[in-house]
């Protein structure tokens, strides 16, 4: 039985893209970052904090900032922790995420929120706020390793 030569040349391409994709997510790693936000708003919020990330082992320092602009108002801190995914060094955690998204926090809030930067790094996390705060905005948050 002969194969046609298209048909060899899609069969090894595929075949080649797949141990590609696969090479890539070998290589890919996670670690664990904590962090507190403090978050003022009237229309247009901005935010900055601190924290750690954990990665094979060792301790980072982060420092985080951000803006916001919607619906938002009032003044809150938020104690985040999760996972960020996708990376293969330290330096991937930094950069800019994005997220749209809503809430509100009269005392004690929870915020669950995955944001990805440009370098394919994926944070998952949960959040726990205090303050009072009322949001339905887009906002930005950038992440630096320190």
């Amino acid at each position: 039985m002969k194969i046609s030569s298209p048909f060899r040349s899609v069969a090894f391409a595929v075949v080649a893209a797949a141990g590609v994709s696969l090479a890539g997510a070998a290589h890919a790693d996670s670690g664990t970052i904590r962090f507190a936000v403090y978050k003022a708003a009237f229309f247009v919020g901005g935010s900055g904090g601190e924290g750690t990330l954990t990665y094979h082992g060792r301790r980072y320092p982060i420092s985080v900032g951000g803006i916001s602009g919607g619906l938002a108002f009032g003044v809150s801190k938020t104690y985040f922790k999760g996972t960020v995914r996708h990376i293969s060094r330290v330096r991937d955690v930094t950069g800019v995420y994005g997220a749209a998204g809503g809430g509100g926090a009269l005392g004690k809030g929870a915020q669950v929120i995955v944001m990805t930067n440009a370098k394919g790094a994926q944070l998952e996390l949960t959040g726990k706020q205090v303050g009072m705060q009322v949001n339905a905005d887009l906002s930005g948050m950038a992440i630096t390793v320190k």
